[in-house]
């Protein structure tokens, strides 16, 4: 089976810059000889700290996850891939694709044979077969080629830095919770070239909480691996294929034992402007565990604009939220002569995603990517950026959200002292 772009009439197709709140790059924007639409001059294609698959065989309790988002005229998708307790096959030991589509629509794959999974320590590479094709025997271990991808592997992934294919089918036997399914077969391919990922794109790459996050007492680990990418392609959602070119896409991922008590998130790289704006902020409340069990609740700004990086986070500033249980993100920060306003809405219902925990993966968060996004960012008084969206992807998890959680971002001693001496020191690539 030949995993090229699907048959379909004109009806079916959708393109890039059809939708309101999808916009192109501006007009006149030079071309890279790679068909970005983004100025090269500000262009990274660096790859960030902890790329790499962070299994060592040896852990307890382990999970990791990863998250790809793109941005298509028709509506925007998210693949999330995840795989807890490797190398077991008793629960929650599991390997997971969940796909959320436009109007958040979901789907998703699953099987408790956790060795269908593999990933690369060094850098961005994993996939799993979840159904082989006829008459092939041997798993995939690495990246392969698109055409020998698609013979080999009857529903599956791979996905890369670079590049992400694969082929699902409604398969939600060992998962928890009920969530209605919005088809039952997707398929893709497309390429991504990086413009941001996370820090100046002059600069060299940093980890999303410095050297941090290789110390295993600040789990869960986050990691945005690219802020704002340019991806040309085509997605099969049901009977309907979406094609596009150079649509904004993004990355990020998460590892470690499972994800804090409670959470909000906001990210948005579809403003249409030809600085390649993006934005990523999100905050939680997780436990110390060599602290008495002491919560901490913590959260960061970080913004992409035009090759230039802006981070607010707990050890450099200040970050403050208003998050209601869902429809309403407010959220402020200020540092070194920045100040940041966050408001985001939504109408949308929005939809119920699983996510890796002690009990397995479960429905444990929601979803929508029809948020209505303001964000404003001042240095040291003047306003430099003003941009507006209304294709936000949004986010609240975990729980109880009995009713809206306003808070501070803070770092208990002597945590705070030692971060800030740490998260300048240079974080390894896995």
């Amino acid at each position: 089976m030949r995993l090229g772009p699907p048959k379909a009439g004109p009806r079916d197709r959708l393109w890039l810059g059809q939708s309101r709140g999808f916009g192109r790059p501006e007009r006149g924007v030079r071309r890279g000889a790679d068909g970005c639409a983004c100025l090269p001059s500000f262009s990274s294609d660096a790859e960030t700290p902890h790329s790499g698959y962070h299994w060592d065989g040896n852990r307890g309790r382990f999970m990791e996850g990863w998250y790809f988002k793109v941005a298509t005229g028709g509506g925007s998708f998210a693949f999330m891939y995840s795989i807890e307790n490797p190398n077991s096959l008793e629960p929650p030991a599991g390997l997971g694709a969940q796909v959320m589509g436009p109007e958040d629509t979901y789907t998703v794959q699953y099987t408790r044979d956790t060795r269908r999974f593999w990933a690369s320590r060094d850098k961005l590479e994993l996939g799993g077969a979840f159904r082989l094709a006829k008459g092939v025997a041997e798993y995939p271990s690495g990246m392969v080629g698109e055409g020998e991808f698609a013979g080999r592997v009857e529903r599956g992934f791979q996905v890369s830095s670079t590049w992400h294919q694969g082929h699902l089918s409604l398969e939600s036997q060992g998962v928890g919770g009920y969530i209605e399914p919005g088809v039952k077969e997707c398929s893709w391919a497309y390429k991504t070239a990086r413009v941001h990922g996370w820090g100046n794109s002059a600069g060299r790459q940093i980890a999303t909480a410095g050297l941090l996050a290789a110390l295993p007492v600040f789990e869960p680990h986050w990691q945005i691996l690219m802020s704002y990418g340019l991806s040309t392609g085509w997605i099969k959602w049901g009977s309907k294929t979406y094609e596009f070119e150079n649509a904004p896409s993004y990355s990020e991922k998460n590892w470690g034992e499972g994800f804090p008590k409670r959470w909000f998130w906001i990210q948005c790289n579809t403003f249409g402007d030809k600085e390649c704006t993006s934005l990523t902020a999100g905050g939680g409340r997780r436990t110390l565990p060599f602290l008495l069990g002491q919560d901490e609740d913590v959260a960061l700004i970080g913004i992409h604009h035009k090759g230039r990086f802006i981070e607010i986070v707990p050890w450099n500033g200040e970050v403050s939220w208003n998050v209601s249980p869902w429809g309403s993100w407010v959220i402020k920060g200020k540092t070194k002569g920045f100040s940041v306003e966050l408001e985001a809405k939504t109408s949308s219902p929005g939809t119920v995603l699983r996510a890796p925990t002690v009990e397995g993966l479960i429905p444990v968060c929601k979803d929508t990517f029809e948020g209505s996004l303001t964000m404003k960012v001042w240095e040291n008084g003047t306003l430099i950026i003003d941009r507006t969206s209304d294709s936000a992807a949004l986010e609240v998890g975990g729980g109880p959200w009995w009713d809206t959680w306003v808070g501070d971002a803070e770092m208990k001693e002597p945590l705070r002292s030692l971060t800030s001496g740490l998260t300048d020191v240079e974080a390894p690539l896995c």
